[in-house]
């Protein structure tokens, strides 16, 4: 299933949705009459309530999508796609140099040789930087001159755990989403860690649904790419990572809790603007579209402000 968090156009009352290529799905009117309790107010909160919810609210979108109800169904170019959790519980964990050839250019920008790393590189963003699929990334040309693109896989966690084995990771996994990295890589370098520069306002695109992960299928075999203007800068499989995703929450778990509704960007493959010889950075009004294989796309426009 894919499910969004959209709002109406008079209204900023974030709804869950249900999407087909046809159509979305209003969840909460679909439901009015055959929901046993409290209708979950957000994604997050469906996501918390665990697997028995999970399943009611599978089979109220099949039903709902099939049967398009009056009242409940909406046309996807009439809704304002919000991020799936526009607000997470805690900062977003990121994988740093999770991709071979992405590891290479970014060693090679930096004058620095390329080591593949032992264990996954772990960072975080803070969740004041979650945007929306389609909104203006806000840049402040005060703050950075160095604005770059992340197009990442991204992991919802739906069941909890700690010191998970890799064997087991998969039954913890919600579903899967876009987030784009954005980065403020003079801000990154100027600090010697990235949590700052990974974290300006607006700095994470996600989106446009979450797909559970019955749907999507294997995560190492799916195509990643971004566009800026409509120039490919980048286009890679997700079987090129270093680290896959079961690993990814092997090492995150262990010794620390994972929790229902956290949210794991996975590493970007290569293309990135400091890559580039010379580096390309964006610039106020570029349009960036990362996509990936089974889930859609996010289109943002640079907006300096």
């Amino acid at each position: 299933m894919k499910y969004i968090t959209f709002c109406e156009r008079d209204s900023a009352r974030p709804r869950i949705g249900a999407i087909s290529e046809e159509c979305a799905i209003d969840l909460e009117i679909a439901a009015a009459g055959k929901w046993p309790a409290a209708f979950p107010s957000s994604l997050l909160e469906l996501i918390q309530a665990g697997p028995d919810c999970w399943k009611r609210m599978r089979d109220l979108a099949a039903e709902s999508l099939a049967s398009k109800p009056t009242g409940a169904t909406r046309a996807l170019d009439s809704i304002r796609w919000c991020a799936p959790i526009p607000r997470s519980t805690k900062n977003i964990f990121c994988l740093g140099l999770n991709y071979m050839a992405h590891l290479k250019e970014s060693s090679a920008a930096r004058g620095r040789e390329a080591r593949i790393p032992q264990v996954p590189v772990f960072f975080t963003k803070s969740p004041t930087s979650v945007n929306g699929p389609f909104d203006p990334v806000p840049w402040d040309p005060q703050v950075t001159q160095q604005v770059d693109y992340e197009a990442e896989l991204g992991v919802i966690i739906g069941a909890g755990g700690i010191n998970i084995p890799r064997s087991e990771a998969s039954r913890h996994i919600f579903g899967y989403t876009i987030i784009n990295d954005v980065s403020a890589r003079d801000v990154q370098f100027a600090h010697l860690q990235w949590f700052k520069g990974k974290s300006l306002d607006g700095f994470c695109p996600m989106g446009p649904a979450i797909v559970t992960a019955d749907e999507f299928g294997d995560p190492q075999a799916k195509r990643i790419s971004l566009r800026v203007n409509g120039e490919q800068r980048q286009n890679a499989t997700t079987a090129d990572m270093i680290f896959p995703v079961d690993t990814i929450i092997e090492w995150l778990s262990k010794g620390m809790t994972i929790e229902p509704g956290d949210i794991i960007a996975t590493g970007t493959p290569e293309g990135v603007g400091l890559g580039r010889t010379p580096p390309e950075y964006l610039n106020d009004g570029d349009v960036v579209e990362a996509e990936v294989e089974g889930i859609g796309m996010l289109r943002n426009r640079i907006q300096a402000c």
